[in-house]
């Protein structure tokens, strides 16, 4: 005889928060929050302004999680087609996809809501976010060109914009410039993912830089970006006030950066392109770290 194990409804409300959690992409979501913290603390003490710490925190990861789970709602049937992808959640059915729809609606209301009664600029950076990212780069431009990651990479700098905003009421050069180095980031990361992955790319018939252009191109195309990514956020350092010493140890990040990336170009392999990949996360968080120590 088989048997049929029931679960409660405990583990059933376990089990729908797992899944749904996972599709949020916590450690993307971290990191571009850590972005929006470090943008708000270059121009105010968050000692002094802890309500605010919050409300900056809630709403921002409010947004960041609905543009990500409605992009994981719109993506369903190609993350399907992947094999890095293709065991999330709403790629094996393992949530309902009006559900999904409807979560991802809800927590990006409730986020660029909470954003816009803090602050109304606020609010509109936040807003051109998640509005760049879904609309524009997921939903318009990912399936149809390889130049989908400039808007991915306007998405992800609006988080570090938003947070100096706030601080200051006003925009800034400065802004600007720790937003640009989100940009010229983004490449350094997701151009290296698309070298690995490919394969699965071309499965799911998603144009990437290295199935366009090819991978010499792509390889030019991170160098450049990680010079400019790096280049920008010792600007945008210098233009805070940050101490020397912060600042010498950002010029240090920076160069291992700019090596890895060199040699990627240069003596391309396997091990070198995961290392960038996983350096270009350590280098932007440890520079989000710096950012926040000098004004401590």
């Amino acid at each position: 005889m088989t048997t049929i194990a029931v679960r409660s409804p405990t583990e059933n409300l376990k089990s729908k928060f797992t899944h749904y959690w996972s599709l949020t992409k916590p450690l993307q979501s971290g990191l571009l929050l850590a972005t929006g913290l470090a943008g708000y603390m270059s121009a105010r003490c968050p000692v002094l302004n802890i309500g605010t710490i919050l409300g900056l925190t809630g709403s921002l990861f409010l947004a960041i999680a609905g543009s990500t789970v409605l992009n994981m709602w719109w993506d369903r049937d190609i993350d399907a087609r992947m094999g890095r992808t293709k065991k999330r959640a709403t790629s094996k059915g393992l949530v309902n996809e009006n559900e999904v729809l409807r979560v991802g609606l809800i927590l990006s209301v409730l986020g660029v809501g909470w954003a816009v009664a803090m602050d109304t600029l606020y609010g509109l950076i936040v807003f051109a976010g998640l509005f760049f990212d879904v609309v524009i780069y997921s939903m318009w431009l990912k399936r149809r060109t390889a130049w989908s990651i400039v808007w991915g990479g306007v998405s992800g700098a609006m988080p570090i914009l938003a947070g100096r905003a706030l601080g200051l009421g006003a925009m800034d050069w400065i802004g600007a410039m720790l937003a640009l180095g989100i940009l010229f980031w983004i490449p350094t990361h997701t151009l290296t993912f698309s070298m690995k992955f490919v394969k699965d790319y071309a499965d799911a018939c998603v144009p990437t830089f290295p199935s366009t252009y090819g991978l010499a191109v792509t390889r030019v195309t991170i160098a450049v970006s990680s010079m400019l990514a790096a280049l920008a956020m010792i600007v945008a350092g210098y233009g805070i006030g940050m101490a020397w010493g912060f600042l010498r140890l950002l010029g240090v990040l920076s160069a291992g950066l700019l090596i890895l990336a060199i040699a990627m170009t240069f003596r391309p392999s396997e091990r070198v392109n995961f290392g960038l990949f996983k350096y270009a996360s350590i280098y932007m968080l440890a520079a989000m770290i710096l950012v926040v120590l000098e004004v401590m």
